[in-house]
């Protein structure tokens, strides 16, 4: 028994002695590589340490000494450990099987001393970089000659949450959550504007503090659109240096997209402006969505009967908006000091005139006005003034590839989980953007390169199709925009 129990103390020992060996061979063949500043793979390590160790072995011994890497689009987080919608990662593993196209996630070592790629059969290439940057990042990537789809992974998304292409690689996001909205740093063009965007600015203005002179009580509906941002720039330049003395009104739906809420949160971190945020109880109380309500009842509740609510709640008398007489027919009929009754109503028949910028803006018997600064201007009018004044604007104007899918002639977005698709739907991934914002189920989006706002004035200067073509609410039968605004809605 003696002798039995000291050939296994040997053997024991020999083992643990090389497993030790191993490892240090292993940690002297990584080293080497790591110094080296390039790409390496499992198998270039195996091959340093003479072949003593497998694949397998060598992938264990790297997780041990930097940590385990994610190769499965099941783990893959963003910064704050937010997973991928459930509802889309699926589809887009198909999507990429289906292209052919070789994914990688995108990643750090737990430690963040490595860069790492891996694909969904765990292999693995690793390169040490000088800095967690983006910089260095995409550096490191254009090393890599084969065109790859990334997927990014826990700090790596938040640094190229703003990429979309690294060289011929593309940062694929399009089922991650939305990161928090942080404006880029640009200052407003130097170019002076065309002369007709600056005979706009003064009218609105002029309009914007006539309206103001007259009431008692003021507010701004925000809807954190295009028009809306630019609407509170011209807001801004009224009463500079002072800060904008009514609210900004926002109508919660519950069902924006997610971005437009990244981006209201923001919005709402910004001392110089004064946000009232309104969600209809009874919404909530009957879980009123696009889905099961349709999408009639759906704006009824969660928009008309919303705004009648606050305004009546805070007695506001002028009410701004950001319609333009080019988007629609019923808003081609307002007048720039649109008259309400008591009930909100709003009657075409029964206008005021406005002769040049002569204004009357006497309410009587209940009356409020809602104001409309932005009526004379054009969409393309809007995106040359926030070019030219450097406006944040929510990153959904923008082209980026997205999931979605096609709904009675509609591109709709799959935002979040709470998206229902139809038996059989195909969610599909390609690069569109939005011209209008919404509810995500009921706004439509348009195949789009346009990735900046010269590429937008480009694409729009060829079409002949109005932004609101695609939202759902605008062609709903027997509740057309104008029967909407004789109800209320805004």
């Amino acid at each position: 028994m003696r002798t039995q129990d000291t050939d296994i103390r040997k053997s024991f020992q020999n083992l643990l002695f090389s497993k030790v060996m191993q490892t240090q061979t292993f940690q002297e063949a990584a080293k080497g590589l790591i110094n080296e500043t390039r790409w390496f793979s499992a198998s270039d390590v195996a091959s340093e340490m003479g072949g003593s160790s497998s694949r397998r072995q060598i992938l264990r011994s790297m997780a041990k000494l930097h940590g385990p890497l994610v190769s499965d689009m099941a783990q893959v987080t963003d910064g704050q450990g937010r997973g991928l919608n459930p509802l889309t990662r699926t589809h887009m593993k198909d999507w990429l099987a289906s292209k052919r196209v070789k994914a990688r996630v995108l990643q750090f070592t737990s430690d963040r001393s490595l860069l790492a790629l891996t694909d969904f059969s765990g292999h693995v290439q690793i390169r040490s970089i000088s800095g967690l940057t983006a910089e260095e990042v995409s550096r490191a990537l254009t090393e890599i000659s084969e065109p790859l789809m990334l997927i990014p992974h826990g700090a790596v998304r938040e640094l190229l949450q703003d990429v979309s292409k690294v060289g011929h690689h593309e940062i694929l996001d399009a089922t991650h959550p939305p990161t928090e909205f942080s404006p880029k740093k640009q200052a407003p063009q130097s170019v002076v504007s065309e002369k007709h965007i600056i005979e706009l600015e003064r009218e609105s203005i002029y309009i914007i503090r006539e309206a103001v002179a007259a009431a008692e009580k003021p507010a701004m509906l925000f809807s954190m659109g295009k028009d809306s941002m630019a609407m509170l720039r011209l807001a801004e330049k009224a009463f500079a240096p002072e800060p904008i003395p009514f609210p900004l009104v926002v109508i919660d739906t519950r069902w924006k997209f997610q971005e437009m809420y990244a981006f209201r949160r923001w919005m709402e971190s910004r001392e110089d402006l004064n946000l009232i945020i309104h969600i209809n109880p009874d919404a909530i109380a009957a879980d009123v969505n696009p889905f099961d309500s349709g999408s009639a009842v759906h704006t009824d509740i969660t928009k008309t009967q919303a705004l009648k609510q606050v305004l009546d709640e805070h007695g506001f008398d002028f009410v701004f908006g950001g319609a333009r007489r080019d988007e629609e027919k019923s808003r081609a009929k307002e007048r720039v000091f649109s008259v309400r009754d008591s009930n909100h109503g709003w009657d075409p028949k029964n206008q005021r005139p406005e002769l040049w910028d002569f204004y009357n803006t006497t309410l009587t018997n209940g009356q409020t006005m809602r104001v409309f600064p932005l009526s004379n201007w054009t969409e393309i009018d809007i995106w040359k003034y926030l070019e030219n004044e450097a406006v944040p604007l929510v990153p959904l104007y923008f082209s980026r590839r997205r999931p979605y899918v096609v709904r009675n002639g509609s591109l709709i977005m799959v935002n979040d989980e709470r998206f229902r698709l139809e038996p059989g739907e195909k969610v599909r991934f390609d690069p569109i953007r939005f011209r209008t914002l919404g509810c995500y189920p009921l706004t439509g989006g348009v195949l789009s390169s346009a990735q900046n706002l010269p590429e937008i004035l480009e694409e729009l200067s060829s079409t002949r199709v109005s932004e609101r073509s695609s939202r759902v609410i605008d062609s709903d039968r027997g509740a057309s925009m104008e029967q909407k605004k004789r109800e209320g809605y805004f």
